[in-house]
């Protein structure tokens, strides 16, 4: 409960979650769980557009937005996804979050989240011995 109320990057804050609650609709749900939502009305809006929301599965990244749901979010396109999806065609990958400060993240050879062993220098390169 405390989490809920304190923390905004966890799935959103109460007062997120109530405001959307009660002024929101209902519009998806995408494959990672993120829910999206848009305003009743324009009332609350800054150019006359219904706002759009999206609360996090989780913690709040950017990156996790799938690019149809960003399009929608973002007023590139008028229709959801749910309605009229983005084509994707065959040589597409599918959508992966940034992975940058997780156990999932891409290390080189030679990280010390690795375990620090790379292969010897190589060329012509000689290191100086102080005679």
């Amino acid at each position: 409960m405390l989490k809920a109320i304190f923390t905004w990057w966890n799935g959103g804050s109460f007062g997120l979650k109530w405001h959307v609650g009660r002024r929101g609709v209902f519009i998806g749900q995408d494959e990672t769980g993120n829910k999206y939502y848009e305003s009743k009305d324009a009332s609350d809006s800054y150019d006359a557009r219904k706002r759009r929301y999206v609360i996090f599965n989780g913690y709040a990244e950017a990156s996790k937005v799938s690019p149809d749901w960003h399009g929608w979010l973002h007023y590139t396109f008028d229709e959801p996804p749910t309605k009229e999806p983005l084509l994707q065609q065959s040589w597409e990958k599918g959508h992966i979050p940034n992975l940058t400060g997780t156990v999932h993240a891409w290390r080189p050879q030679g990280a010390i989240a690795r375990g620090g062993e790379r292969s010897a220098a190589t060329g012509d390169y000689q290191a100086w011995t102080g005679e």
